[in-house]
């Protein structure tokens, strides 16, 4: 494939009111992309659409939910009464679960699986046909360092990670002779708001609960601004596959040579404190 050319483009981009989401938005404007923005936070996501409109693109606004099934199936037809197409689509919407899987709720569970790994599988099911109308078209599904690796603490949120992966590296494998190009990435440390407003086990004491949003302070630290035009550069290269941070380089190189033993050796090396991140 050719390297994909963003001008005069239209993308629809998820959880694109804060955090990557917001820098996506901004960067994509500043290379005239059209913009269809969606997110639960509809004050977010003004914001977010204001920003990319003063780089001279066109931006809808569509507040939503990736976890309601039926509002995602009626989202294509909004964007092209808006837009009349679109020819890139990035799943970026996404939510975190603290705690050890004995202690996490199957209903907490469940609600993090319909966001992070059901709503980029609906959101492609729903685009793709749109996009497989077009010359040239891309999919973009944010992943995470942790669908490479599976630290404990993170059951639910790796499960995710992991399945969002194989989902779209499968899905690439299907379209590889066809105009629909797709890219997995894989963030590490990226300051966004994922760990503050992750949802923790019932019952977890508010001491514990602040211990582990200053551990996620300390350890997201990239900035999204950086973490988009990362992407970004991704997608005009078509890359496969786009690790954000020295971190997410240097674990996924260890993961690699070390496949089964990779968290011992991180766990030696890290502080007690840090052998749990979460990463975004």
């Amino acid at each position: 494939m050719t390297d994909f050319n963003l001008r005069g483009g239209v993308a629809v981009v998820t959880g694109a009111a804060s955090g990557i989401g917001a820098a996506l938005a901004r960067g994509l404007a500043a290379n005239a992309c059209n913009l269809a923005l969606a997110d639960r936070d509809a004050a977010g996501l003004a914001k977010s659409a204001a920003d990319a409109r003063e780089k001279g693109v066109k931006v809808s606004e569509h507040t939503l939910d990736v976890a309601d099934p039926a509002a995602v199936a009626a989202l294509p037809e909004q964007v092209l009464a808006q837009h009349g197409r679109l020819n890139l689509l990035i799943n970026n919407a996404g939510v975190a679960l603290g705690g050890t899987f004995a202690q996490t709720d199957l209903a907490d569970f469940e609600w993090l699986m319909n966001i992070n790994f059901w709503g980029v599988v609906r959101m492609t099911h729903a685009f793709l046909p749109y996009l497989q109308r077009e010359q040239a078209a891309h999919i973009v599904n944010i992943s995470s360092i942790f669908g490479i690796i599976a630290p404990p603490g993170q059951t639910a949120y790796c499960a995710s990670k992991f399945g969002v992966r194989g989902f779209s590296e499968s899905l690439r494998h299907e379209l590889q002779d066809t105009a629909v190009g797709v890219t997995v990435v894989h963030p590490g440390g990226v300051r966004t708001m994922i760990a503050e407003n992750a949802r923790n086990p019932k019952g977890l004491n508010s001491d514990e609960v602040e211990r582990r949003r200053v551990r996620a302070r300390q350890m997201l630290t990239l900035s999204p601004d950086v973490a988009a035009a990362t992407i970004i550069d991704g997608i005009k290269r078509r890359a496969p596959r786009v690790l954000i941070g020295s971190d997410a380089r240097r674990i996924a190189l260890l993961q690699r040579l070390f496949p089964v033993r990779y968290w011992n050796i991180i766990r030696r090396a890290a502080p007690a404190e840090e052998q749990q991140p979460q990463k975004a």
